[in-house]
């Protein structure tokens, strides 16, 4: 589970996010959706311990992010915006450095490994360099990379973003299959079509801060609109948007 309250970040003279609060809890896919630029990504930033809040908590199965960055880190599998490969390495030598940095060796490792190979449809590219690798089998990779060892809390910055169609249902059904397991998984987007098909519940930031915090239909309910993406227009083109 994870728990934000009153999380602020500032670079300069630009407010990044200025006062976000919500709560994701395990078993439920939590949407932030916004805008670019809402503060979605430095959001996630911080509670994957990158950059540390100027002020609030963020605590991830009830350990302090900044206080406690490493237990936090052993805790959850980040898909960050950048993914971050090595282009002369393997798909299956990004998993293993992974599992390696987390305490797996041996058989654990190799049983792990191939685990994800068959969820992800790797076996094809398991084997081959990442240089030159299109954008979907780079996600499969840094996904792979990301659950390799076996987290409770998954945070994924715009999975689909730049995928076809067939890579965007494989993440989609990742996604679902960590839902039914218990996981507690925080996902951002700026596409509405995503939200909708996977989210149980959608924070909406705007300027750096939550203007609304619902299911879907509860959204709807509020701004008394039939479909989610009107809501959404509706909520982030008011001033102090709906607080829950």
């Amino acid at each position: 589970m994870i728990e934000v309250t009153n999380l602020h970040k500032r670079f300069g003279a630009v407010t990044a996010v200025e006062d976000v609060s919500f709560r994701a809890e395990d078993g439920v896919v939590t949407g932030l959706l916004g805008p670019n630029g809402a503060g979605k990504t430095t959001t996630l930033r911080m509670l994957y311990t990158l950059i540390r809040p100027d002020r609030g908590s963020a605590k991830v199965d009830g350990l302090e992010v900044a206080e406690q960055p490493l237990e936090v880190r052993r805790s959850i599998g980040v898909l960050p915006d950048a993914r971050g490969l090595y282009p002369r390495l393997t798909a299956h030598e990004h998993i293993h450095y992974a599992g390696e940095l987390h305490g797996l060796s041996g058989a654990t490792l190799d049983k792990r490994i191939g685990e994800l190979v068959e969820l992800l449809d790797m076996k094809e590219i398991e084997h081959r360099r990442t240089e030159g690798f299109s954008q979907g089998e780079r996600m499969k990779v840094a996904l792979a990379r990301a659950l390799v060892h076996g987290p409770r809390n998954v945070l994924l910055d715009e999975p689909t973003n730049g995928l076809d169609v067939m890579s965007t249902r494989a993440v989609r059904t990742l996604i679902r299959r960590l839902k039914a397991q218990g996981h507690c998984v925080v996902f951002s987007s700026h596409v509405m079509q995503e939200v909708a098909a996977l989210c149980d519940r959608i924070v909406v930031v705007a300027k750096g801060r939550v203007v609304a915090d619902g299911t879907p239909d509860e959204l709807r309910t509020r701004t008394g609109k039939d479909s989610l993406e009107e809501a959404f227009v509706t909520v982030i083109g008011t001033d102090q948007g709906l607080m829950q």
